[in-house]
């Protein structure tokens, strides 16, 4: 037995368990390489063909992947385990979390008449009202609206269509930095990343070009309140990703508009109804940012096709989403006091965002976010950033776990911090540089 990797068997399919119960335990550790083939099938009396088999079931469940000449190793995120972000230490001000102000989420109280438990929702699954207020949702922005549909969340959303559309070993091109568990979930799904680098206006024209021609079968994109860029895209970038699109008519694309109400900005859309955009396509709304975190309800506009595909696996799984949630959503948008909520929440988290892309630059450091409750500021050592902001009691996120091939960052959620907060940290954030440019010279 392999002790040394703590891994055993005499199957391709033992070889497999034994690894993914390896790795999570803990006996095999992200980034942690496996023994070559060869060493593994002598070491167990199997053959390379076997070992080999077991490593591709590995590859395909999202627990290793291949780095050429660098062997197989276990990978940043993989799929047997969960990557949580770290505690706060106590005494903190936390600005890595993602997460709205509370002041301005509305109370959520559970509809007086509860749907009842004997029956079944299979046959209808979402009620009437939410669905006519989901269709306005998306028209108010210029989304068409004609194949509406629901689901838990967005990554649930992203997930089943992701995996009805593709097959094991596709490449979804995701964004760079992204949303870090979008990209833990592509490579669980057995699927593979493609990075495409964002700037303040979206995805880059040339950096997507690269990805479907790298043979990329979806593309999966933020188009406002990035997370953690905070790009927004443009009227000209817009049109720029269509031309590029328009080459790979079979690709689906993904919107995932998660702070639609609170973006602080409009909507660009690829999807924006006139028939020029993308044959294969969806998008996706959630109310977790604006409504209150729990409710774990989504929206999804799409084509014909991607309906059918979305709704036919949900069928097969969870079947709808309790009508209990979504009698509380209906509730909720339809409130005139939770509507000034949702858009005071606007006006403060542009303020807040603005107030510290200026007091950062005021100091002489460039900051990104045009829109959404985050900051993305680039620097050379993340590590020493963290931490030393953390000397002076601010909790920041370090940028590994959003990155691809991106350069390294911090991100900053503003979504609670003052402006008078804002300039303080700024200072601190100054400093930190400082200090750390004259220690390890930048």
């Amino acid at each position: 037995m392999a002790t040394q990797y703590a891994i055993s068997g005499t199957t391709a399919r033992d070889i497999a368990a034994s690894a993914e119960q390896a790795v999570t335990e803990g006996g095999l550790r992200p980034g942690q390489s496996l023994p070559p083939v060869r060493a593994l099938a002598e070491t167990l009396g199997v053959s390379p063909g076997t070992v080999a088999t077991a490593y591709k079931e590995l590859r395909r469940r999202g627990i290793v992947v291949t780095r050429g000449r660098g062997g197989t190793v276990v990978a940043a995120a993989p799929a047997v385990t969960s990557r949580r972000p770290p505690r706060v230490p106590a005494g903190l001000r936390d600005l890595a979390g993602g997460h709205p102000d509370p002041a301005f989420l509305p109370d959520l109280v559970p509809p007086g008449r509860l749907s009842p438990g004997a029956r079944s929702h299979r046959a209808s699954p979402r009620l009437a009202e939410l669905e006519d207020l989901a269709r306005a949702w998306f028209r108010r922005d210029g989304v068409p609206d004609a194949q509406v549909t629901f689901a838990h969340g967005a990554l649930d959303c992203i997930a089943r269509l992701l995996s009805v559309e593709l097959r094991p070993g596709d490449l979804v091109a995701v964004e760079d930095p992204g949303f870090h568990h979008l990209l833990d979930l592509v490579p669980a799904l057995g699927l593979r990343t493609v990075a495409v680098a964002v700037d303040d206006d979206g995805p880059r024209p040339e950096a997507l070009r690269a990805a479907l021609r790298a043979g990329a079968r979806a593309v999966v994109i933020c188009p406002r309140a990035q997370n953690p860029y905070g790009s927004r895209v443009t009227p000209d970038r817009r049109a720029q990703l269509l031309d590029v699109l328009g080459a790979a008519p079979d690709v689906l694309v993904v919107e995932d508009d998660h702070s639609a109400d609170t973006a602080g900005g409009p909507l660009c859309s690829l999807t924006t109804a006139g028939g020029a955009g993308p044959a294969r396509w969806a998008q996706i709304r959630t109310v977790s940012k604006h409504l209150g975190t729990d409710l774990r309800w989504t929206a999804v506009a799409c084509d014909a096709t991607t309906l059918s595909r979305h709704d036919g696996r949900m069928l097969l799984t969870s079947g709808w989403v309790s009508h209990v949630l979504q009698e509380t959503v209906a509730r909720l948008m339809t409130d005139p006091a939770t509507g000034a909520l949702v858009a005071a929440a606007e006006r403060a988290y542009t303020i807040r965002r603005e107030a510290l892309i200026a007091a950062l630059n005021g100091h002489g450091v460039q900051a990104h976010g045009v829109s959404g409750m985050n900051v993305w500021v680039p620097v050379r050592d993340e590590a020493a950033v963290v931490n030393g902001l953390r000397s002076h009691g601010w909790w920041v996120a370090g940028g590994a776990r959003f990155r691809i091939g991106a350069g390294p960052g911090v991100r900053i959620t503003t979504a609670d911090l003052s402006e008078a907060d804002a300039v303080r940290l700024a200072e601190d954030f100054a400093a930190v540089l400082a200090e750390t440019l004259s220690t390890y010279g930048g």
